[in-house]
Order: structure tokens, then sequence, then C-alpha cells
């Protein structure tokens, strides 16, 4: 059985994080939350009153007739007050529903924005579907969270504090009796939460996160899964993580329980203790019938709120747990960033230099590159051969700043690309990946997508120079068919030209081929062969491929080795040597002639 770690860690730093985060999207709504706060202090001010006045209209019953008048004021201010909270309650809770339909599109808005930027590496390293799930489980919990706070705690705080100092400046000794009460419930609730609760839902989260990666998994791997018959091991997989969400969860589940029972018990002893307390008062003629009725009301008003905190500690506990992925992902830093004065490239000839590089993956790792320069001219069409891990592909992703160099410096037309956008870069630089992803959209706009305001009639002349136009126009949509999760609906070689058409609308001044032709068939990839010819011309062209007769009209080919050019020169130059490109197409050519 596959063992599945789930994180259970807890600190402060974890609710500083997510208040941190919260307050600089409450900072962007200077007016509406202050506004909102008003609202709801004014609103729980006069629920505070209630239970003086409820009080009054007892004393003022007890004097009959003579407390009449008495009696109707006090009627009339109840009334009055119920008014006021009723209108400012509704005005806070339309406040905040206002900003929070504000603020829940900004964290979505913004954490995608924030995982674009981060690295090839952490998107390799992080699971889609968790990523998914981590982002719109926060942004619910946002929800939770501003409701918890603002509508729970805010007024939770005022209206204790409110009846105690009622308290204290009619009986001291109650009052301070009522305050104790108070800061241990508070302090024993969020002793249970912070201690006993969130460690254990911590878990609980993580392995649902969990959950939502094995899923997503199998599904975007469905083809694997059914070519290898492997639906029982997924089905096996997922029951294993969803017995560990069910273990934890019941855990906390169970945790809550215990603290909800407990905090039961401490609001019975304050209320025991309030009530015995009053009827002393009223025994040794310290209260009249009418304060006792007003020390009942209030501790049913206070057992309200504190029923409620309890509840608002365990939202507080959910919702910071729930949002700590979120807020982490909006405070982790990019990697490779734009520095202030970065400006657009401006590409004219399409030279690359790369000039004493030395780029290693990661701290502590092997130098893929040390010391590397390599000249390629305007124009030039050069291919890139290597055995897996040579450095090629290294060499294309550092072209595009997927990620920075340590140490060197790589330039296009005498430019730094460092010192460059990254939008401008990548825009110069069209990329054809051995396997394109298509978005489940149009095959139009997967074309159009290098170039977003391109013409119908554009769209098809690319089309047609990948050789894409036939099969496109075949199908019963055309360019508007619907390509499916990943381009899943049409064949490998039909992605490939796709991703050809879009290269050729980007007009991009240096192209990347990365084994373009790998997936077509002989007849395709010739046809194809002669597109790209037309293509290529004028434009500086990087080719990797691992098939070495395709590379026989480069202009120059480089062999890569552990990070370095071994060799370097024309097909016919390199086959004239007894070198290690000789004998790679020796052995390719012997593979194909035993077949």
């Amino acid at each position: 059985m596959a063992k599945i770690e789930v994180d259970g860690s807890f600190s402060v730093d974890m609710f500083r994080r997510v208040f941190s985060f919260c307050l600089h999207q409450w900072k962007r709504q200077p007016i509406l939350i202050p506004s909102m706060m008003l609202s709801m202090l004014l609103a729980t001010v006069c629920d505070a009153f209630v239970p003086v006045y409820a009080g009054h209209l007892i004393d003022a019953l007890q004097l009959g007739l003579r407390g009449k008048d008495a009696a109707f004021h006090a009627i009339l201010m109840i009334f009055v007050l119920a008014m006021i909270l009723v209108t400012f309650r509704y005005l806070a809770l339309y406040l905040l529903n206002h900003s929070s339909t504000r603020i829940m599109p900004w964290i979505i808005e913004g954490a995608f924005a924030r995982v674009q930027k981060f690295s090839t590496s952490w998107h390799n390293s992080n699971f889609a579907g968790s990523t998914v799930r981590k982002i719109t489980r926060g942004v619910w919990a946002y929800d939770l969270l501003a409701d918890t706070v603002l509508l729970g705690f805010f007024p939770a705080f005022v209206m204790l504090v409110s009846v105690t100092i009622l308290m204290v400046c009619r009986w001291p000794l109650m009052g301070g009796l009522v305050a104790a009460g108070i800061v241990i419930f508070v302090s024993v609730s969020a002793a249970f939460v912070l201690r006993f609760i969130v460690p254990a839902a911590r878990k609980a989260n993580a392995a649902d996160s969990r959950i939502g990666a094995v899923l997503t998994d199998a599904i975007s791997c469905s083809a694997a899964v059914k070519a290898f018959a492997g639906e029982a091991r997924e089905e096996e997989r997922l029951a294993e993580t969803a017995a560990v969400f069910r273990k934890l969860t019941f855990n906390t589940w169970n945790r809550s329980l215990i603290a909800g029972s407990t905090q039961t018990t401490m609001t019975a002893l304050l209320q025991t203790g309030m009530a015995v307390f009053a009827v002393w008062l009223w025994l040794n003629g310290k209260a009249s019938t009418g304060d006792v009725a007003y020390v009942l009301a209030t501790f049913t008003l206070i057992q309200g709120y504190l029923r409620e905190m309890a509840t608002h500690f365990r939202n507080l506990q959910k919702s910071v747990n729930e949002m700590s992925d979120v807020a982490a992902i909006a405070m982790l830093p990019v990697e490779v960033c734009d520095i202030p004065s970065a400006r657009p490239l401006i590409t004219k000839a399409g030279a690359i230099r790369f000039e004493n590089v030395r780029f290693r993956y990661a701290a502590g790792e092997k130098d893929i590159y040390e010391n590397f320069s390599i000249d390629i001219a305007p124009g030039e069409l050069v291919g890139l051969v290597g055995a897996s891990g040579s450095g090629k592909s290294t060499f294309v992703k550092l072209l595009q700043r997927l990620y920075d160099v340590q140490e060197g410096r790589i330039s296009i037309d005498g430019q730094d690309i460092a010192s460059v956008t990254q939008e401008s870069l990548r825009r110069a630089i069209s990329l054809v990946p051995q396997e394109p992803v298509l978005f489940h959209r149009s095959l139009a706009e997967n074309i159009a997508y290098a170039r977003v305001n391109a013409t119908r009639e554009e769209i098809i002349a690319a089309a047609k120079q990948a050789r894409a136009h036939d099969f496109i126009a075949h199908l019963p949509e055309g360019y508007e068919t619907q390509v499916g999760e990943r381009g899943a609906k049409i064949s490998g070689g039909e992605r490939q030209r796709v991703a050809i058409a879009r290269a050729v609308l980007s007009d991009a001044r240096i192209l990347v081929f990365d084994e373009a032709t790998s997936s077509l068939d002989s007849v395709s990839e010739a046809l194809l062969q002669q597109a790209l010819e037309t293509i290529m011309r004028g434009r500086t062209t990087l080719f990797i491929a691992h098939r070495l007769s395709t590379l026989k009209v480069a202009d120059r080919i480089l062999v890569f080795d552990n990070g370095r050019v071994v060799e370097m020169g024309s097909h016919l130059e390199l086959m004239a040597r007894a070198g290690q490109y000789r004998r790679l197409f020796d052995v390719q050519t012997d593979g194909l002639a035993a077949q």
C-alpha cells in the first residue's frame, strides 16, 4: 500500500499569513469595510441595551397602574432598539455581501496570475488538480472567514464588552463575575481550536487536496489507464487515499465534538453563577425583581453570543486552514521576474549568443552548463543533437528564460534577455514542442492563440502552410471544431500540424522545433518538411531532433554531451569525421536497415 503523507503542521505564522492576506484585500475597500463595521457596531450596542429595558418593564409592571407610563416607555424603547438593530444589521450584511463578491474574484484572479508566473520547475512539482482545488477552496474559505470575523467575532466582542461594562456600572462584583466567565470561556475555546482541533483539521485538508490530485492524475491520464487495464489499480489507489481522508476527517470532527461539549458545560456554569449572584442581590435588597430579570435576559443574550463564538472559533480554524494555501501562493516568491527597468525585446535579425553561461536547475545539483558559449547567426538553421540529458532541451528553456542562469549572459540581437520583458521575449520565439498541448477550444482559436487578432484568412493561410487545412476542412464543423481536453479529439499528427500552424501565424523571428515531425507518418512528414523549408526561410531556427536524417538541410549541427558542444558542423562535415554524430547516424541507419 502506498504511503500517503499529509501535512499537519500549524503555527501562529499561518494565522498571521492568512490575516495579512485578508487585510491586504480589505485595504482595497477603505470605505466599504469601515462602513460595514460601524453598522454592525451600532446594531450590536442596541442589542446590548434591550435587557436593560426588559428589566425596567418588569419593575414597572410590579407598580401596577402607577407604572403604566414607565412600562409603555420601556416597550417603546425595546421597539426602537429592535428597529435600529434590524436596520443597521441589514446594512452591515448588504455591505459585506458587496465587499465579498468583489474580493472573491480578486483572489481567484490574483492566484491565477501568480501561478502563471511561477517557474516551470514549480509547475512540474505540483499537481494541477491540487493547485486548482487549493485556489477554489481558498476562495470559498474567504467568504466563511469574512463572515466569521466581521459578522461573528466583531459583534460578539462588542456585545460582551458592552454587557460587561453595563454590569460593572450597576454591580461591580457581578460585572467581575461576567468578565471572568467570558475570559475563561474565550481562552479555553481558543486553546481547544488552536492546539486540539487545528492540527487534525490541517491533516484532513491535506488529505482532501490529495484526493483531488489523485482524481485529476487518473482522469487526465485515462488513455494510459485504459491501455494498461489499470482501472482497478486506480480505484484501489483512490480508495487508499479516501480511507486516509475518512480517518483524518472523523478525528477532526470528533475533536470538534469534544470542544463543543466542554464549551456547553462552561456556559452552564456561568449561567448558574449569574443566577445565584442575582438571587443573592435580591435577597439582600440590592436588586429588584426587574434587575433579576435583566440579569437573566443578559445571560440569555451572552449565552447566544458565546455559543456562536464557539462556532466562530471552529469556522475560523476551518477557514484559516483552507485559506492558508491560497495565501501562501500569494506570498511565494516568483523565481523568474522582470527587472523594474525591463524593456520590450526588439528583434530584427534573430542573432543568439550564449556567453560563459553557468547553469544548474537547483542548488546542490550538478551544473548542466559551465562556462558555456555559442553564437548562432541570424537566419541560421541549427540542429541540436545529443542523448537525453545532454543539455539540448535546457538550451531552449534558457533561451525562453524559463530559468535564470547563475552566471554569464544570453542575448538576442545584442539584448540581454534578463533585461527585457518576458512577454516580449517569448513573443519573439515560437516553439513547436514534441507533444503539443491544445486548449479545449476550437481549432481556429488554438491556431490564433499565437496572434489573437488574426483574421480567418490569416488562420487558414497558416494552416495551409502547416499542411493542416485539408484535414480541418473535412471535419463537420471545420475550424470551429472543439478539439477536447489537451486536443484529445484529434490525432497526434493533427495536433502537431495545428501547433506548427500556430508557429507560422506567430511570425516570430526565432523558431524552435522540438521533434516537430515525430508524430507524423512518412508521407505527411515529407510534405511538412517541404513546408518547413518555406516557413524557416529568413528566420533563425533551432531544430531538436533524434531522427538525424531530418537535419541534412541544417546549416550547422551542434552535438551536445554532458552540457558541452563536443562537435559542430554541417551534416556532410560531421559525417566525414569518425565522431559521435557519425556513430549516432550509423546506429540509426543500421536500425532502419535491419527493419
